[in-house]
């Protein structure tokens, strides 16, 4: 059966420009991510990384190249487009959480749906599927002030699921919690993917990253290494030493 690719990026670029300068924060970058896939993308400081991820995102348009999302053209859309976008394909999760503070975890996860044209009806009953799902099910009117970091994150993961998005998007999401608490969120995400759930992840840990399927390193704005079965090659190079 052939794969169906959810993300297909071919020879995007990215400049930024000044009177004086130009920088060139992505150079010439292609790959696909097939439905169901849960890729980390890794890199230092300045990799390009991060304009890889507004780009994933539709939070920026690059200088060239092209970026399809799921059948549709991203990088040719307006902004109103863009924003429509994000709400129906795209399932952020920050490092920050970005939640709105003194508001009840379900009003948060709720939200999306709000300017998503979801039934008022239907609102509440898919919030708190989701909410369940992520293990808060029996939080749903704390706030987020209430609550721990590792919950908050569940919080967003529930609140990036509930427009049933293309991709799920996540920036450094361990970046502000515990380590303990960072091996409970990213057993969410193996569940999630196990259960089919498409998951882009931009981090700079490398035991973070190992919770993925696949990891593409960027370097200098360039892909310089794509592992696509990196637990069965690091498992290959430890049998080879111990040999």
């Amino acid at each position: 059966m052939k794969k169906q690719i959810a993300i297909d990026v071919s020879h995007i670029s990215k400049i930024y420009k000044t009177e004086v300068m130009e920088t060139v924060a992505l150079d010439d970058v292609s790959f696909t991510i097939d439905k169901g896939e849960f890729v980390a993308i890794m890199g230092p400081s300045g990799s390009g990384k991060s304009t890889l991820m507004h780009i994933l995102g539709a939070l920026d348009k690059p200088t060239s190249g092209t970026y399809i999302l799921d059948g549709e053209n991203v990088e040719k859309l307006s902004d109103d487009e863009l924003a429509d976008i994000r709400n129906r394909k795209i399932g952020f999760i920050f490092q920050a959480f970005n939640l709105l503070p003194r508001t009840t975890i379900l009003q948060n996860v709720m939200l999306p749906m709000r300017y998503g044209g979801v039934p008022v009806e239907e609102r509440k009953v898919r919030a708190q599927k989701y909410l369940e799902m992520v293990g808060l099910g029996n939080r749903l009117n704390h706030t987020t002030n209430q609550i721990s970091g590792g919950q908050q994150q569940r919080v967003a993961i529930a609140r990036a699921l509930v427009m049933t998005p293309a991709m799920l998007l996540a920036d450094e999401p361990t970046g502000n919690i515990a380590s303990a608490q960072a091996e409970e969120v990213m057993s969410i995400f193996q569940t999630l993917n196990d259960a089919g759930h498409t998951i882009v992840m931009i981090t700079h840990e490398p035991d973070i990253a190992y919770h993925a399927k696949r990891i593409i390193h960027v370097r200098d704005g360039k892909i310089t290494e794509d592992l696509k079965n990196h637990v069965r090659t690091v498992a290959k190079k430890l049998t080879h030493l111990e040999t």
